[in-house]
């Protein structure tokens, strides 16, 4: 090995963590991506009452909660998608379906994660209805970084 030239162990890692940091640190200052967060819930908190309302009603038609979980996050899916398609993120298209399939598969993910959380808070005695509420609040950050980054990119 050349003299002067001290390789330590992992530090390809280090760079690449030093540099994500770098990025992480730039994206945060732009106003766009702020802006377009605060766009995003306000598509959530829209997509947040009609999952809320449905399963509401879906437990009142004596489904299970987790059964009115899946029921109500079909109806809640189209809703967000389509808004956050034409609102949230207009300026960064690809295809419906491509978009359309990724969207769905960032959901499907969340999903799983909203039914161990939900499933966890219910059998911890929260009522379902606020089970739900948190459950979703709590993987919204999730689902923005899930679209953003690879459903809606560019």
């Amino acid at each position: 090995m050349p003299s002067g030239l001290d390789v330590q162990p992992g530090a390809g890692r280090a760079a690449a963590f030093g540099q994500a940091r770098r990025n992480v640190a730039v994206e945060l200052r732009r106003t766009a991506n702020w802006l377009q967060l605060l766009c995003f819930c306000a598509v959530g908190a829209s997509g947040y009452v009609v999952n809320l309302a449905v399963y509401s009603a879906l437990l009142g038609a004596g489904s299970g909660f987790v059964a009115g979980a899946v029921g109500s996050f079909a109806v809640a899916v189209g809703n967000n998608y389509t808004l956050n398609r034409l609102v949230t993120f207009r300026s960064q298209r690809a295809t419906v379906a491509t978009q359309g399939a990724r969207y769905l598969s960032v959901s499907l993910l969340v999903l799983a994660v909203n039914l161990l959380l939900l499933t966890a808070l219910v059998w911890g005695g929260l009522d379902e209805l606020w089970a739900q509420a948190a459950a979703i609040a709590l993987v919204t950050p999730m689902s923005f970084l899930g679209n953003k980054f690879w459903s809606f990119r560019a």
